[in-house]
C-alpha cells in the first residue's frame, strides 16, 4: 500500500510526465497523457507515434514506469490505457 493519497500523487506525477517523459517521447513523434490516478494506480495513455509502435511496451516499462517509480515510490503501478478505454479505467 502506498503512503500517499491519489490527490498527493497527482502533482508529482503530472510534473514528471510533463517535464521529463513527454519531451523524451516527443523527440520520436510520441506523446503521453495522464488520464487519472485511482487507488495509487497511474493511468496513462501513450499517443502519437507510440500507438502501434513495437517498442511501446519497452517505453512504458523502461521510461514511464522507471521514471515515476524512481522519483515517487517503487510500488507505484502504471497502467497504459488502450484507445477507447478512457471511460472504463476501473475495468483495467
Amino acid at each position: 500500500m502506498l503512503p500517499f493519497s491519489d490527490e498527493d500523487l497527482r502533482p508529482p506525477v503530472t510534473s514528471i510526465v510533463e517535464s521529463k517523459i513527454a519531451p523524451m517521447l516527443a523527440r520520436d513523434g510520441g506523446a503521453i497523457q495522464l488520464l487519472d490516478i485511482i487507488d495509487g494506480r497511474v493511468f496513462i495513455q501513450l499517443q502519437g507515434a507510440c500507438v502501434g509502435c513495437s517498442a511501446s511496451g519497452s517505453t512504458l516499462k523502461f521510461i514511464v514506469e522507471k521514471e515515476l517509480k524512481a522519483a515517487i515510490h517503487p510500488e507505484l503501478q502504471i497502467v497504459n490505457v488502450p484507445a477507447g478505454m478512457e471511460n472504463n479505467l476501473q475495468e483495467l
